[in-house]
């Protein structure tokens, strides 16, 4: 690279730095901010900078347990969370109403304080989607492999981040961080935008005594907290470390926001080693974004001229005679240079090689991988898988938590997924949950999957009618019911599935007469399935219907079926109750007996005396005038 496009790319990052310094930047507010203690019950405060850990409470599975930190720079809590293979191979970290912008993600990784759990697990990690890491055996050993970290664009309001089991042990997590930082943060010939993600692979201060992270720095907030890590040497004998009190210009400024201490130490090469050169083991077939830090801080050097070097990156010549104090304008002034490079092989070499004075010098380097994200599974169909998790009742051990689709290293256990050419997402075409031990129902939702082309469902317990909005899906070609517990009728709507070349529905409890489109399709080559099915009839092979009744005949046997159950309620009812009378007489004519006999007897003797009266007695006429005294 020649020296003029070596000046002009440094001048146009540092004019993008400059342009924001005099704007309204402090006037702004602070960064979003959420760190999550896992596993916490109550929000946690850390020294010595009385950081605030929220409890992780609602935002996943998992199951809380006493943790350790592995590493001395890993957040000192005492808790993680960690997630059994027995909960699904994907588990995730869903946090919502977080503000659109660039941030800086952060996942420590913690080890179990419990007997009988592997202490060092493997996994893999991802954040909307994408996989950013994989822990690699021996991370509890290494300072830097005691988190993962990622630079990316949040745009939907939510973050993501999810833990993908590989068999070996459970993943457990010590704490997440959500870090906003500036919109122009890391800007290069890679943008970090809505399709990159730049992992970060290492942060190095050279030759610093201690790491330190942002805050330690006194850093400011919308750097995101980076962790620095110190090095004292590249190898030995190679270098030696320099460190300087003098204030440090154009350090700490938008968009990266370094702190000014980063400046203040550096390594210098050495008349027996005049190249200074860092290597690093890396992914192979990868792009690296490279930044490389510098301050002139030797008192020994003074002017333009005095310390000119190339940086050669893996054979190749990056940046060519760059003169620290002519690039930066001055001594103790801030300079970082950029670069983006393909690596073929599994080493990363960054080599300083002096061309006028002998030694070369280097404050700070910091490499990312960078990631192309993931394209995401429309939310239409995550959204109607998330009901179909539901109402089939999906045992636990299938997770289905996350993206169906994506990591493409991790889709979901029975979901096909396949790329939309014309939106560019992907989506679902395919499920596979035969024999799975469901026993729920198959919702209306389904059809909101419009792609599928493939349906298998059997072996289940599925329960309830065969959803008519099936029949909309009018790319589905297999639909695999049998043996499962489906009553109710056919739909007719399934008749319109002009693709459908497989249909199986036997070994169910269905009823009525299979719809006539699906008897003309047989017409066509199609393999369809219907026995075992006692109540089905109408094609060969099943029993002949009876007379058709049309909806309203059937709703009109309903309705008289049961008007005539009222009526005969009714008539038992009257019929009960004059029996209840019929009985009510009877007992009080038995209990008046006794006094009604007595009456009818004297009534018998006053008509008897009145009759013998009659036989003794004469008229007027035949005793005569009546002598009165």
């Amino acid at each position: 690279m020649h020296f003029a496009a070596t000046m002009l790319r440094f001048r146009w990052l540092w004019l993008l730095m400059f342009c924001s310094v005099f704007s309204s930047y402090s006037a702004r507010s602070p960064p979003y901010t959420m760190r999550i203690s896992c596993g916490a019950r109550e929000n946690v405060h850390t020294l010595p900078t009385n950081t605030l850990w929220y409890k992780d409470f609602a935002y996943t599975g998992g199951i809380p347990a006493n943790a350790t930190p592995p590493s001395y720079i890993s957040p000192p809590l005492k808790t993680l969370r960690y997630f059994p293979l027995s909960e699904g191979p994907e588990n995730c970290y869903n946090i919502n109403r977080v503000p659109k912008g660039h941030y800086s993600v952060r996942i420590f990784f913690g080890l179990l304080v419990q007997p009988n759990f592997k202490n060092e697990p493997l996994f893999d990690v991802s954040i909307e989607g994408t996989q950013i890491y994989s822990l690699q055996s021996g991370w509890s050993n290494q300072d830097d492999q005691a988190f993962a970290e990622a630079l990316l664009f949040l745009g939907d309001n939510t973050a993501s981040i999810c833990f993908h089991s590989t068999g070996h042990g459970d993943p457990a997590i010590l704490s997440i961080e959500i870090l906003q930082v500036d919109d122009q943060a890391y800007f290069s010939d890679q943008q970090l935008g809505q399709g990159t993600i730049f992992r970060t692979a290492t942060r190095l201060s050279c030759g610093a005594k201690t790491s330190k992270f942002d805050v330690d720095y006194s850093g400011d907030h919308w750097g995101g907290d980076r962790f620095w890590q110190a090095i004292q040497t590249f190898g030995e004998n190679s270098d030696q470390p320099r460190t300087t009190q003098g204030s440090i210009k154009h350090a700490s400024i938008s968009p990266n926001f370094y702190p000014e201490a980063l400046y203040e130490s550096a390594l210098v090469s050495t008349d027996n080693e005049p190249d200074l050169t860092y290597a690093m083991d890396v992914e192979p077939n990868r792009n690296y974004s490279i930044w490389l830090h510098f301050a002139e801080i030797e008192s020994t050097v003074t002017d333009v001229g005095q310390r000119v070097f190339d940086i050669v990156i893996n054979g190749d010549v990056e940046f060519e005679n760059v003169d620290i104090i002519k690039m930066s304008g001055g001594r103790y002034t801030a300079l970082v240079l950029n670069t983006t490079v393909p690596i073929n092989g599994r080493t990363l070499t960054i080599t300083l090689r002096p061309t006028e004075g002998s030694h070369a010098i280097i404050n700070a380097i910091e490499v990312f991988e960078v990631i192309v994200a993931e394209s995401k599974t429309l939310p239409n169909e995550v959204s109607a898988l998330q009901t179909l998790k539901k109402a089939l009742g999906l045992p636990p051990r299938l997770g289905w938590n996350g993206d169906p689709c994506v990591p493409q290293q991790h889709p979901w256990n029975g979901a096909d997924c396949q790329l939309d050419s014309a939106s560019g997402k992907w989506v679902i075409d395919g499920l596979g949950l035969d024999n799975q031990g469901l026993s729920g129902f198959l919702p209306d939702d389904i059809s909101k999957l419009h792609h599928l082309q493939s349906i298998n469902l059997s072996g289940n317990s599925i329960h309830g009618l065969i959803p008519s909005s099936l029949g909309t899906i009018g790319s589905l070609q297999v639909l695999d019911l049998s043996y499962n517990l489906f009553n109710g009728s056919i739909p007719e709507s399934l008749g319109q599935l002009t693709s459908l070349r497989i249909l199986n529905l036997n070994g169910n409890s269905l009823s009525g007469s299979v719809p006539a489109a699906l008897v003309g399709r047989l017409l066509h080559r199609a393999s369809f399935n219907f026995t075992d099915n006692a109540g089905l009839c109408g094609i060969p092979g099943l029993p002949k219907c009876g007379p058709h009744l049309s909806a309203g005949a059937k709703v009109g046997i309903a309705l008289g079926s049961l008007l005539l159950l009222l009526l005969l309620v009714i008539c038992s009812l009257c019929w009960w109750k004059r029996q209840q009378n019929i009985s009510r007489a009877r007992q009080l004519a038995a209990r008046d007996a006794p006094y009604a006999k007595a009456r009818t007897h004297l009534s018998r003797d006053v008509q008897m005396t009145m009759h013998n009266s009659h036989g003794h007695s004469r008229t007027a006429a035949e005793t005569g005038p009546i002598l009165l005294s």
